[in-house]
């Protein structure tokens, strides 16, 4: 586990970050998610927030806000809010009788479109009381500036218990010092950087001149290609070839509808690896399986649809928080029948766009993009969003039960921003289940009851294959 102290990882907002960040003014690339936790009962309030002080006392980060320099010209950077008041950010609400999965969403879905106040650290928690059955739901919002799924599950993993007994921690825990920046100093520090960077910039081009004259020398023919091969592969994944977004869900309309569903874990991977396919794979081909009979019950069939799925490009080294991945754009196989050959299909997309040399490009140039206008960094972003039809994710989560002020996590459910998109879809392991969270178009998904019925047979019809019996043995 990444250590608490540094999980966020630098002051300095990488240039993926700071274009999440700087993107925020249009609704169309607003990057707040948020993580929805079914409790089996209402933990104890003073608890609970106990809990949240010695988890911000844990992690600075938690503490921090981002402020922007005096002029753009320089990304962000975190720094220690002189007024956090815990009271801000930790709330607590009650649904009213009878409490149900609707109400639930509903809420849910009030306090997702609620602005974080970017003056402060952008997060907050809420207890959500009186669901039906005695139970409770944790919802924590954060904007995606503070990190990616990945990084989200490694902050879980400190803020969470793996029991349901008290904490031994009766005090709180002393604040790490932080540094503190202002739009001035963060201006001056970068200008006084550069200037001091200077002479080793141009000593790091001299080696690198010297060696590219020996690669030249040794292996010409691998160093004359090899940045055509990066060119031709930067091609590829800056322009990939679109197929037309589907005339059913091809709608620029805001707004969100949030469902969820459970997989058991063990029967979805059987179901992947009956068909000599991944977990993700499996998720991937079940999503498209449930869209395809929407399409079907709506009378509309495409072949393709346009999908986008981030790709992770976090290293065991990394600290933890932060965003470490890049975007990839697929034409998936939406009118295929065959669960089997869907798999494959994404399989082979997914691992193509794995191996391309230039797959961290967009990470690559993203502090270059971070530099231009807030408006230009809009338009470049929901560019790139809105071409698609769905977003899906696979977030490897927690193997074991955890909890909350005594009360235990039931399931937790991802729930990200649908830049565009008509389905954000993101799913989650947690404790043998796979938690799939959706955030859908309500123009488009009118009846969102059919939309869930389709993606449980979508599942299911994957599910069905781990259950087949393996052909016996020919007898010798």
């Amino acid at each position: 586990m990444t250590n608490a102290e540094s999980w966020g990882g630098p002051a300095r907002l990488s240039g993926w970050d700071a274009v999440m960040w700087r993107a925020e003014a249009d609704p169309r690339t607003r990057s707040g998610g948020v993580l929805l936790e079914i409790l089996d009962s209402e933990p104890e309030w003073d608890r609970f927030y106990a809990g949240h002080e010695r988890a911000v006392a844990a992690i600075p980060r938690l503490r921090e806000r981002i402020v922007e320099p005096l002029l753009p010209l320089t990304e962000p950077a975190w720094s220690i809010d002189p007024h956090f008041t815990l009271e801000l950010h930790v709330h607590r609400t009650r649904l009213h009788d009878p409490g149900t999965e609707r109400q639930l969403m509903e809420c849910v879905e009030s306090i997702f479109h609620r602005p974080l106040d970017r003056a402060r650290p952008p997060w907050e928690a809420t207890l959500i009381s009186g669901l039906e059955g005695g139970r409770a739901a944790y919802l924590l919002k954060f904007h995606h500036s503070m990190s990616d799924g990945l990084g989200l599950v490694q902050l879980l993993g400190h803020a969470h218990s793996p029991t349901s007994r008290p904490s031994p921690i009766r005090h709180t825990v002393a604040p790490v010092a932080r540094r503190s920046y202002t739009p001035v100093s963060l201006l001056t520090e970068r200008a006084r950087e550069v200037v001091e960077q200077a002479p080793r910039r141009g000593l790091h081009l001299a080696r690198s001149g010297l060696d590219l004259t020996s690669s030249l020398v040794t292996s010409p023919v691998d160093t004359l290609t090899r940045p055509i091969r990066y060119a031709a592969s930067a091609r590829r994944v800056l322009s990939p070839r679109r197929v037309p977004r589907s005339p059913l869900l091809d709608d620029a309309g805001l707004g969100a509808r949030f469902l969820r569903l459970d997989v058991p874990l063990d029967d979805l991977r059987a179901g992947g690896r009956a068909a000599g396919c991944s977990l993700n794979d499996a998720f991937v081909a079940a999503m498209l399986g449930g869209l395809r009979r929407y399409h079907e019950a709506n009378d509309v069939m495409v072949e393709e649809i346009p999908i986008g799925m981030p790709i992770s490009l976090r290293q065991e080294n990394d600290p933890g928080g932060g965003n470490r991945f890049t975007g990839a754009l697929f034409n998936a196989p939406l009118a295929e029948e065959d669960p089997v050959r869907r798999m494959h299909l994404v399989r082979e997309q997914v691992t193509t766009a794995r191996t391309e040399p230039a797959i961290g490009i967009l990470a690559e140039i993203s502090p270059v993009i971070s530099k231009l206008p807030s408006a230009l960094i809009s338009e470049i972003s929901a560019t790139a969003t809105t071409s698609s039809d769905m977003q899906v994710s696979n977030i490897r989560g927690i193997g074991q039960p955890c909890y909350i002020a005594g009360s235990e996590i039931l399931g937790m459910y991802p729930l990200g921003p649908r830049p565009g998109v008509a389905v954000m879809a993101a799913m989650i392991t947690y404790n043998g289940t796979c938690c799939v969270a959706l955030n859908v178009n309500p123009h488009v998904f009118a009846d969102v009851e059919q939309l869930q019925r389709c993606l449980r047979d979508g599942f299911e019809e994957v599910v069905a294959l781990g259950r087949q019996p393996k052909p016996a043995e020919s007898a010798t």
